[in-house]
């Protein structure tokens, strides 16, 4: 089959590899559609992503297409069937696990990272991984379920209530995805902070009841002025201390700062102290997406979250390393790659 290989930083090479093996738990999956995260961009530029990837691997995570062949002790599903993938296997028997918190399993296996992915023509997944998708859901949208399950579980850790005041920064599929689970959730109102214009519009469109170009903005001036006086929430979308650092700022008393966004592993943020205990602040973070995969998949097909609108473009496999390298290219978009292209 053909695949993209990862060797190391900036070392992706298309080639062609051996099928999959199929155990007797697994599925083999035909790839029909894999999102490039920004997790493939750190693991790309030599960064820790959520978990250790060792080269030669397969890269791609978020990925949809349909069950080709079962192992013999398989039960849960047949040949033929739409699926979507959560690629976080947790082993069960660990301390996390048996605690209750299993995203932090000490055996963890991570299609995609640990072990083989989705940026091929097939991928073999155990099958307690794989989710039926909707009738109304296509291959894209159903490659879009394990970010959509990632905020989920961010966006239940901020609390947001009916009547609460929040603000996003960044306007990239994350931010526009916490843009409409806000509003889902009876946020009174929600305000994105993007420099980019055509993601303030397409927040606009996600739901958004004010975007602002925080770049020479005095954003809290603005706030006040549209009678916005106390932020219950501020959802970091872009993984930077800068950006983390307004955050804090915009933050008003008793409020949550949630820190989303991926930021590079040696990234070091200078904080008051004396500042979160004036104002009381709860600094929280989001790991990865613990049992919400069912519930994304359930958004999507309802309609009640839109993740179609923010894919720019299919790309082949081959366009692969040029999209993972271009901050210019990915600015426009999500990006989703179908192998048989």
């Amino acid at each position: 089959m053909k695949a993209a290989v990862f060797y190391g930083k900036h070392d992706i090479k298309v080639e062609e590899v051996p099928m999959p093996q199929v155990g007797e738990r697994d599925v083999l999956i035909k790839v029909e559609a894999c999102g490039i995260c920004g997790t493939d961009v750190h693991i790309y530029e030599g960064d820790k992503g959520a978990a250790a990837c060792t080269p030669p691997t397969i890269l791609g995570h978020e990925f949809s297409g349909v069950v080709e062949a079962a192992g013999k002790l398989v039960t849960g599903i047949r040949a033929g069937e739409r699926v979507s993938v959560d690629p976080n296997h947790y082993c069960g028997n660990c301390a996390y696990c048996r605690d209750g918190i299993a995203h932090f399993c000490e055996h963890m296996t991570g299609y995609g990272t640990t072990v083989n992915g989705g940026f091929a023509q097939y991928c073999s997944v155990d099958e307690r991984q794989v989710y039926r998708l909707g009738k109304h859901t296509s291959f894209e949208q159903g490659a879009m379920t394990e970010p959509l399950a990632c905020c989920l579980h961010g966006i239940d850790m901020c609390g947001v209530q009916p009547g609460s005041h929040v603000a996003v920064i960044g306007g990239g599929m994350i931010g526009l995805l916490m843009v409409q689970l806000s509003k889902l959730s009876g946020a009174a109102s929600v305000v994105l902070l993007e420099p980019v214009e055509g993601k303030r519009d397409m927040g606009r469109r996600m739901g958004a009841d004010l975007c602002i170009n925080p770049i020479g903005t005095d954003v809290g001036k603005l706030l006040a002025e549209q009678g916005i006086s106390r932020l219950d929430t501020v959802i970091e979308c872009v993984g930077n201390v800068n950006t983390i650092r307004q955050a804090i700022d915009l933050a008003g008393k008793k409020s949550v700062v949630m820190m989303f966004g991926l930021t590079k592993p040696d990234d070091e943020l200078k904080i008051r102290p004396f500042e979160i205990f004036e104002k009381e602040i709860e600094l929280k973070s989001s790991y990865i997406n613990p049992y919400t995969q069912k519930r994304a998949l359930d958004l999507i097909d309802s309609g009640q979250v839109d993740v179609k609108s923010m894919i720019c473009e299919t790309a082949g496999l081959g366009e692969l390393a040029g999209i993972l390298s271009s901050p210019e290219r990915r600015s426009k978009g999500k990006y989703v790659i179908s192998p048989w292209i």
